[in-house]
Order: C-alpha cells, then sequence, then structure tokens
C-alpha cells in the first residue's frame, strides 16, 4: 500500500465535526478506544483548530426524539445505569462558547438540523471527523458530508464504537474511498 499523503489544511476553511460525545454513551463499553481517549483526542483536536482559525461544532442526539423504525435488530440495551446529566456533552470533550452545537434525531448530523447551513455560511471545504460510534454516526454524517462534496479528514484515534470490528471495518474500507484517514498526531501536525 503506498504511504499516505502529507495532509495540508487550511484551517480557516476547516471544521471539526464531532459526533455524540455524550455522557450517557461514553460511559458505555467502547472498542477500541475508550470514552476518555477519544474525548481527550477529540479536545486536543479542537483546541488547535480553534486557534489556527477554524470551526469546531458538536452534534448531540437527542434520544427522547430519536427516529425509530421497526428494524429486524434491535439496538443493543447497555445495562450500565446512566447518572442524570447523562444526555448533556462529557465537558472532557472541550466545548467552548461559540462552538455551534446541533441536535439530530437520527444517526447522521446532517438530516433535518442545520449543519449544513452552519458549515456553508462559514465558507467550510473540509470537515474533520470524530465522536462515537465510529460505524453509526460518523460514518452517516460523513456519508452525507461526501455527497455534499465536502474533503474530509478522519481522525482514527478520536473515534470509537461498541467493538473493535464495527470501528475497523469502516476505517479500512469506507473511510479511505471517502477522504484521508489519519490519526490526531498526524491532523496536530498539520495544523
Amino acid at each position: 500500500m503506498d504511504s499516505p499523503q502529507p495532509l495540508e489544511i487550511d484551517a480557516k476553511k476547516t471544521a471539526l465535526v464531532l459526533i455524540d460525545l455524550q455522557q450517557r454513551i461514553l460511559v458505555r463499553g467502547l472498542a477500541p478506544y475508550t470514552g476518555a481517549q477519544v474525548c481527550q483526542n477529540c479536545s486536543a483536536l479542537a483546541t488547535a483548530l480553534r486557534a489556527a482559525g477554524g470551526t469546531v461544532i458538536y452534534v448531540q442526539v437527542n434520544v427522547n426524539e430519536f427516529h425509530r423504525l421497526p428494524t429486524d435488530a434491535e439496538a443493543p440495551k447497555d445495562p450500565t445505569p446512566l447518572p442524570p446529566s447523562a444526555a448533556e456533552l462529557a465537558p472532557e470533550a472541550g466545548r467552548q462558547p461559540g462552538d455551534p452545537l446541533i441536535t439530530k434525531r437520527q444517526w447522521g448530523a446532517f438530516y433535518g438540523t442545520n449543519l449544513d447551513q452552519e458549515l456553508r455560511r462559514r465558507g467550510i471545504q473540509t470537515i474533520i471527523m470524530g465522536g462515537v460510534a465510529t460505524n453509526y454516526g460518523v460514518e452517516s454524517t460523513a456519508r452525507a458530508a461526501f455527497d455534499r462534496a465536502f474533503q474530509l479528514i478522519f481522525a482514527e484515534d478520536a473515534m470509537t464504537s461498541r467493538s473493535l470490528e464495527l470501528h475497523e471495518f469502516p476505517v479500512k474500507h469506507i473511510f479511505p474511498r471517502m477522504g484521508r484517514v489519519r490519526s490526531t498526531a498526524e491532523i496536530l501536525a498539520a495544523l
């Protein structure tokens, strides 16, 4: 396999879109990275991109209004008791005043939200993706962004899922065909 091309990021035309870094989601069993590891990497990316003049957008899911249709397989239910603040963004995710907050009601962050408008009004051309879960919210949002002709960078260690296998499949087989897959360290170096 060819080595990846070095990243060149125009921060002013770049947004970091962070999916579902909510306390109720981060306390679940996640792999290959823990919720704490993902938050640490997402926060580092957010701090660096803001400092370089870029945009940081946080996305949260409204679980009480989540769009549910009949399916053959119900989503797994987590037996972990949830704290009262479970639906809130984790403070360690690094959201700052002025960072837009998008509320979604399904896996992807574009449908039924103002995410596209937030990105376009800022002249965003490139999106760096991170969050939970790699194969649900991150992948669904990335597919919609790809359809809208945004360039994509996937921060592989700033996202995670319910298992290593669920994380690895899109990282190895889907994301490289939609954009560039890099580590947090590689993205930070490019900023």
